[in-house]
This record gives structure tokens, sequence and C-alpha cells, in this order.
């Protein structure tokens, strides 16, 4: 979901999505610029029962102490990015990628393949565990495009600019300029609701914000995909087995002539 001033990041994913990692399913997801109302987006979701697969969890995961990814970034960065316990500085990073777009696509390339490879294996969790869809929030959906062929929607939650620069200084006591910085890293926000499915507009009051999104949630639970999904890797399944027991009948021939 976006609009213009921020990107959300959210990302429904039709369980008949979830599985595109592996089928080219379909999937919903919401996108929000920084500071757009990401959280409150979100939160309404997680209200209607609705699963939410949060990238920056899977970003704070990856950067403890002694996993790969921490140690990678030690490597490209030193220990001016690290606090004396050992733990991610973000505040130190952030000054370093934002004000260098080759630091940022080097922390990237380092974080975004691990952080994708856990959310696949949560929306592979969550269908099993038998829902109808769920939302991926990704921050930078546009911006890698790497999960792009695997959703079947696209929300974009926005703002206008002003409200999203006032929003981001105070949530991060940014200066102007630091605040400025992170809004041109990414995507405009016109652009993105221009490529998105669903606009949702959190300018105003959190009461037409939430209109907004139950409208959407009805469109999805309405929608009957996630069944022509399951059937589609029902068919795979059945057909995978069956090559597999021709070809284990064929060897088997050979081998008792």
């Amino acid at each position: 979901m976006e609009i213009s001033g921020t990107f959300l990041g959210l990302s429904i994913i039709h369980f008949s999505i979830g599985l595109l990692f592996y089928f080219s399913w379909i999937s919903e997801h919401p996108e929000m610029g920084i500071a757009s109302g990401k959280s409150t987006t979100a939160n309404i979701f997680k209200e209607k029962q609705i699963p939410v697969i949060d990238a920056d969890v899977f970003a704070r995961l990856i950067v403890k102490p002694g996993q790969k990814a921490w140690n990678e970034i030690h490597k490209a960065f030193g220990n001016d990015v690290f606090l004396e316990d050992g733990q991610l500085n973000r505040e130190a990073l952030g000054k370093i990628i934002f004000a260098d777009n080759n630091k940022r696509k080097i922390l990237n390339k380092i974080t975004h393949p691990k952080i994708q490879k856990m959310m696949f294996w949560a929306v592979i969790k969550y269908f099993f565990e038998g829902h109808k869809f769920v939302i991926l929030d990704i921050p930078l959906l546009f911006e890698t495009g790497t999960l792009l062929p695997f959703l079947h929607k696209i929300i974009t939650v926005s703002c206008d600019q002003k409200t999203q620069l006032k929003r981001l200084m105070e949530r991060d006591d940014y200066t102007e300029t630091e605040a400025n910085q992170r809004i041109s890293s990414q995507m405009s926000l016109s652009l993105k609701c221009e490529r998105s499915d669903f606009v949702v507009d959190n300018s105003a009051t959190f009461g037409e914000t939430r209109k907004q999104v139950e409208k959407i949630v009805s469109y999805f639970q309405a929608s009957n995909h996630h069944v022509q999904v399951r059937i589609y890797l029902a068919t795979c399944l059945i057909i995978f087995f069956c090559i597999c027991g021709l070809l284990f009948f064929l060897v088997y021939k050979l081998l008792t002539r």
C-alpha cells in the first residue's frame, strides 16, 4: 500500500501465493514508505487475525552477534558500526549507508537474501497452517524487485510528504536533512502508487485508514484464489510422485531382468 509521501512495505500473500515462491504463486503485498504509517496499517491486519510477516523483525535477528550477517557486516564496515557489547550500532550504520549509495548496496547485498529466506519459510509455515493469505511487510519491495514475481497483489500505504517528513523526524529524532536522506533513498511514493494494486492513504485520521484497510481485507477474504493455488500445488505434487513412481518402476524392471 502506498500513496505519496511514504511507503509502507506490507505484502499480502494469498496462500495461493505463499507457495508462489516455488510455483509462481500470486500474493498480496502491502508496501509502505518510510514513516507512512506502516505499524498502524499492519496492526489493523493483525486485528483481523491475518498473519503479518515483518521483514524488520528478521532484519534484527540476522545481525545478532555471531550470526553470518553480523560477521559480514563487521568485515565490510569495521568496528565503528558496533557497540562495545558487540551489538550492531544501527544509528552509526544508518549514517554511513544513507550518505553513501555504494555502502547501502553492500549492506543490502549482505542482509536481503537472508531476510528473504526467513520470510519464505514463514510463508510456508502459515500455508500449512491453513491460512488463506498472509501479509508481507517489506519496506523495499520495489527497490529490490526480488519478490515481485511471487506476489499476487501489492498494497501501498502512504501519506503526504509533509506528514511523512514530520513523522520521521519525530519518531527517530532525525534532523530534517537526515530524514530527507532516508526518504530520498527509496523510490518515490507516487511511482510506487502507480505500480500498486491498492493504495491506502494514511494522511488523515485513524478511522479513515481503518475503513480503507477493512475494504481491502474484505476483498481478499471473498476471493477463492487460494483454492486455485492449492489445487495447482496438489496437481504438481501428484504429477511429481507419478513421475517418481514410474522411474522407480522402470529402474526396478531393469535391475530384475
